[in-house]
């Protein structure tokens, strides 16, 4: 009985000394393992911070650069001058390949290449990749700063070839665009050449695209038993890619001293597991219950939001909208969820258009981001115009996944521009009816001439015929009819004058319909002609024109553009009048010439002669500082019988028009208002733009 005592008890230790050894041997597997993670975590950190700290050596190094081409353009330089400073700076940075300095147009004005090889468009000439270089141009001079082309691939004579990517910042000159200077950039040289020697040494370093792509590499990653790989998002404007960092670092196998870590977990390895587990088990409950929380506060933000959003997948199908955007097509989410084209809120009339435009989209893998507008249809058949912006989805390993999109519904702002513009042209129609008025004195003075005239001439003929009938014989009568004949046709003359003055106004008041067409610029001065001669006959002004007959016909609408004419030519000759008391008393031989210039001539700031400019001068004190500020403020006015409303029409016209209307200061004296038109060569591919139907994206 007693050894069937002790072989149960020694049979009891030996399963409590296997277990004990199962759960050192488990502790001791458990700590190596935790080691090699703690030490993967350490090397896996490192390298994301040594992507992250290469990602912005390369930025420096592109700012830098950046700068540097902006001092070769800082001030003016001949063809010669440039190519050797811009030589010198491709001698210092080997990661430029070429630099170009291009006009307005993109011609090519000069250019240097790399000394330290052949050009890397020996293969390829330049001018087939013109296009690209025209668009990232163009989304510089948007920008208003530098902008980065998508990668191309160049084909070079050793059989291998070389990824690159162009550069274009824009060259100003006193605010203004005189041309762009474009660089090419070798990937590999931005690699090499901006990433710093500590981090590109042992670690392989490489410029992909989102999907994964390699485009250059540079380096060789050290060998060692596990390979480590650190991604960083390198956004640079107009262009993204992905710098890879790959490292093969060994790790150790054991923590120092791992005895004496060993003894003491066995001693505590039951309290260390329960404490353990119930840390864990807390922290599993803190982070469900921040999960929650962040779910919660994430769904209630989507539900307040009065912007519609929609998700959709690569094929088009919606994964995703929120209650603004259901609420707004008028249907519940699950009868648009996993639709496809065509989508149940686009009108029937447009589906067929909406959804070619759709396939192009998808197909080409992008889509602006500046938004469009479009129409689209609430379940009761109504329509409504939306503002419609979209942006790729990328997931968290750069992976393009689909599209968002943020829908706007602008309905109540286009009836609030509808208004507005209402309210603008009983603006317009007020200050028209003013300026009639105004101009009804003058037609009363002017027309007191010719009638005076009329009236002597009759009284003369009156006299001669009864001059004639008293007389018994009449030996004078072919001269009596000559002079009767000379009467007769100063009165006809004088009547037609009084007739063109009078339809002059009558053409200016009835001409009320908004209609652009194309007009000779000489032809809408010579509109206002009449008018300006009236009022400057009564003030005592001389009026001046310059003409360029080789100005092309303006787009605009007639009677409006005739009225900021006739406004600035009156307010004109106007500023000439103030402050003159001193000189009406001098003797009119003494007192100054006055005279008012209208000018018309191609504007000068464009090279391609697209808008004339229309500019009134006058020789007047000028506008101060404090008038200035307010200028074209509505309803200011230094007149006092002023309404304050004419050059805020003015300018409210011909920015409707596309234009800009602007003044300044003449010396010794005076001020020039001046506005641009655009050239009716211009338009159709102006209005064909405007009058596309909105695509849905």
């Amino acid at each position: 009985m007693k050894s069937s005592w002790i072989d149960g008890w020694v049979s009891r230790r030996v399963s409590l000394w296997l277990l004990l050894l199962a759960l050192v041997t488990a502790l001791m597997g458990l700590l190596i393992w935790l080691a090699g993670r703690y030490e993967s975590s350490l090397v896996q950190t490192r390298l994301e911070d040594n992507a992250a700290q290469a990602v912005t050596d390369i930025r420096s190094g592109l700012n830098r650069n950046l700068q540097a081409i902006q001092a070769l353009h800082a001030r003016e330089r001949s063809v010669q001058e440039w190519q050797l400073s811009a030589g010198q700076l491709l001698h210092e940075r080997r990661e430029m390949q070429r630099l170009e300095w291009r006009d307005e147009a993109l011609g090519v004005k000069g250019f240097v290449e790399t000394p330290f090889r052949k050009s890397v468009f020996e293969q390829i000439q330049r001018g087939s990749v013109q296009a690209d270089v025209a668009m990232v141009c163009s989304a510089a001079r948007r920008m208003s700063g530098p902008a980065y082309s998508v990668s191309y691939f160049l084909p070079q004579v050793d059989g291998l070839g070389l990824e690159v990517s162009d550069a274009c910042l824009p060259v100003m000159e006193s605010g203004r665009l005189t041309g762009y200077a474009v660089v090419t950039y070798s990937l590999q040289g931005l690699l090499s050449e901006l990433v710093s020697r500590p981090l590109s040494q042992r670690v392989g370093l490489s410029l992909t695209e989102a999907d994964g792509t390699r485009l250059a590499m540079h380096g060789t990653p050290a060998r060692g038993s596990r390979t480590f790989v650190a991604r960083q998002l390198l956004d640079l404007p107009g262009s993204t890619m992905v710098v890879r960092m790959e490292s093969r670092l060994g790790t150790p196998a054991l923590f120092p001293n791992v005895l004496t870590a060993l003894v003491t977990a066995m001693a505590l390895a039951l309290l260390v597991v329960l404490f353990l587990l119930g840390r864990d088990m807390r922290r599993r409950l803190q982070a469900e219950n921040d999960l929650g929380e962040a779910l919660a506060f994430r769904k209630a933000m989507e539900n307040s939001l009065l912007t519609g959003l929609r998700a959709r997948d690569l094929q088009g199908r919606i994964t995703y909208v929120n209650p603004a955007f259901c609420k707004m097509v008028g249907a519940e989410a699950r009868e648009l969820l996993n639709q496809s084209m065509p989508s149940p809120y686009w009108p029937p009339e447009l589906a067929g258009v909406y959804q070619r435009r759709q396939e192009m989209r998808l197909a080409g893998n992008h889509l602006p981001r500046e938004g469009h507008e479009s129409v689209f249809m609430r379940k009761d058949g109504t329509r409504f115009p939306v503002l419609i912006m979209e942006a790729p989805l990328i997931n968290a390993v750069g992976k393009h996944t689909g599209w968002m999109s943020a829908i706007l519904d602008v309905s109540e702002q286009r009836r609030t521009e509808e208004i507005s513009r209402a309210s603008q042209d009983r603006l317009q129609a007020s200050a028209r009816l003013a300026m009639v008025g105004e101009m009804a004195s003058l037609l009363s003075h002017e027309l007191n001439q010719p009638l005076a005239a009329i009236s002597s001439y009759a009284t003369g003929s009156l006299n001669l015929l009864a001059d004639a009938s008293a007389g018994d014989q009449a030996p004078d009568a072919p001269a009596l009819l000559d002079d009767l004949r000379l009467a007769m046709r100063r009165i006809a003359e004088q009547a037609e004058r009084a007739g063109k003055v009078i339809k002059s106004v009558h053409d200016f008041v009835r001409r009320s319909e908004r209609v652009r067409e194309a007009v000779e610029p000489r032809a809408l001065l010579d509109a206002i002609m009449p008018l300006v001669i009236l009022q400057a006959r009564k003030l005592g002004v001389r009026i001046s024109l310059e003409v360029d007959e080789t100005c092309p016909p303006v787009l605009c609408d007639r009677t409006m553009v005739e009225q900021v004419l006739l406004n600035l030519a009156r307010n004109g000759m106007q500023a000439m009048q103030c402050g003159n008391d001193a000189e009406t008393a001098l003797p009119a031989s003494l007192q100054p010439e006055k005279v008012l210039t209208l000018r018309i001539r191609p504007a000068a700031s464009n090279a391609h002669s697209q808008w004339v400019e229309f500019a009134v001068s006058d020789q007047g004190e000028g506008i101060s500082a404090e008038v200035a500020r307010q200028l074209f403020t509505p309803f200011f006015t230094t007149k006092r019988e002023g309404m304050g409303l004419g050059l805020s029409l003015c300018r409210t016209v011909i920015e409707q028009h596309g234009g800009f209307l602007g003044y300044e200061s003449v010396q010794p004296q005076g001020t020039i208002f001046s506005f641009t038109l655009p050239v009716a060569a211009a338009s159709p591919a102006a209005g064909a733009a405007m009058q596309n139907t909105p695509g849905e994206s």
